[in-house]
């Protein structure tokens, strides 16, 4: 992909090793990417039938499981000699032949998965409210946690508004406030960490006749149990019933009797007055209630303490130059290590300005595979490299900070 990128931004020429292959190559600007083209490159430089071009394909798609790519060697490389092209050639369509059949796609496959990125970065550009609210009803979408998808949308200027039983449905939603001309996205009560799709169906129902106007008075309208009660109060939905947290984890126990939960029970008059959480005990209830957060990111706690140690934010890092040596430090909210990258993993780690891909070649692995597996917030030292718009820093060494995270430490546990 590389050489087709270089070639469509115009750092490179573009060459062709022939008139004929033009013909294969030219709308990818002579670089072979689909297998389409490497089967045709087959049949106009080496001979090939076209019978003989889709037994290569069934080859390159089936190589792993039964081999057998390498009875077309001579095939390949003895055709396209005899026709002109340069062994270097030859051998460079055979390596890219073995390529393909690890990450190969037809051309079909690529315009299909191209049109959705498309139509996605146009959503998330010019009606970025909407496409939170529907990624966010997507959960679990196997890669981007909800605490990710809302970080970057607030990055992006995105108004999101906390769940709220007097308010929230099911789904997340746009809420218009005001005069405002954009809509902010009110979260939905499916975040909340135990809380049942049925609970909330008679939330909805019960507030559509009349709205809530006690603990109790939902409770009993919505024929909910303690424990879904004390799921809304975990995550703060029941803030405007019953004050903060605390207060209202207090209410839901005294709201539903333990025998009966349609009893026409009441609160008593004396529940004493609790003072609220501090900002990171809300944190770490917000990661546990709903693993993620509307308040200010866990790593802006620590920004001071990190500074001390020369790790720099997100935002800055992508100022610096290629090459430069770097420091960062965020939550590990992304480890992959793909079949195809060869021991490679990759990283990313979060603060509250951003996302840093880190690189950790195989034998860093080794020295540091404690840190890399088990640390929740990591620091990591080495070289930043750059080129265009992709930006990572290249580990030379990783230290596990998790410590710092003190009282914070459920946000690390539930945030990758």
């Amino acid at each position: 992909m590389h050489p087709y990128l270089r070639r469509r931004q115009g750092l490179e020429p573009v060459t062709y090793p022939s008139d004929a292959l033009k013909v294969a190559l030219g709308r990818t600007l002579g670089v072979p990417i689909f297998q389409e083209q490497v089967m045709q490159v087959a049949i106009l430089a080496a001979g090939f039938t076209p019978g003989e071009a889709d037994q290569l394909r069934r080859a390159m798609a089936a190589w792993k499981r039964k081999g057998g790519l390498d009875k077309y060697y001579d095939r390949i490389v003895n055709g396209m000699t005899e026709r002109g092209y340069t062994k270097d050639f030859a051998e460079s369509i055979f390596q890219q032949i073995h390529g393909f059949g690890e990450y190969g796609f037809p051309e079909s496959h690529a315009a299909s998965f191209a049109l959705l990125v498309y139509a996605s970065s146009w959503l998330k550009c010019h009606e970025p409210e909407a496409f939170l609210a529907a990624m966010l009803n997507s959960m679990p979408l196997g890669f981007y946690s909800a605490s990710q998808l809302i970080q970057d949308a607030q990055r992006h200027s995105v108004r999101v508004l906390p769940a709220d039983v007097t308010i929230s449905n099911w789904d997340s939603v746009l809420e218009l406030l005001g005069s405002q001309s954009r809509s902010a996205v009110r979260l939905g009560l499916s975040l909340l960490n135990g809380m049942k799709d049925g609970a909330a169906e008679r939330i909805e129902a019960a507030r559509a006749v009349r709205q809530f106007s006690s603990v109790g008075g939902l409770a009993r309208r919505a024929q909910l149990d303690r424990k879904d009660l004390q799921v809304l109060a975990a995550a703060n939905s029941l803030s405007s019933l019953a004050g903060n947290r605390r207060e209202a984890l207090w209410v839901s126990v005294a709201a539903v009797p333990d025998r009966d939960i349609l009893a026409d029970a009441r609160v008593d008059d004396e529940t004493p007055v609790l003072g609220a959480p501090s900002e990171g005990e809300d944190i770490v209830a917000d990661y546990n209630s709903m693993r993620l957060t509307l308040g200010r990111h866990p790593l802006s706690l620590l920004r001071p303490a990190l500074l001390e140690q020369r790790l720099m934010p997100a935002e800055t890092l992508m100022t610096y130059r290629n090459g430069r040596l770097a420091r960062g430090c965020g939550l590990v909210t992304v480890r992959q290590r793909p079949g195809t990258a060869m021991g490679v993993m990759f990283f990313t780690i979060e603060d509250k300005t951003g996302n840093v891909n880190v690189i950790i070649w195989p034998s860093l692995q080794e020295r540091f595979r404690q840190e890399a597996l088990g640390a929740s917030l990591l620091a990591v030292y080495g070289s930043w490299q750059c080129e265009g718009d992709v930006r990572h820093l290249v580990a030379q060494r990783l230290v596990d900070l998790s410590h710092l995270l003190g009282g914070l430490t459920a946000v690390g546990r539930n945030f990758c």
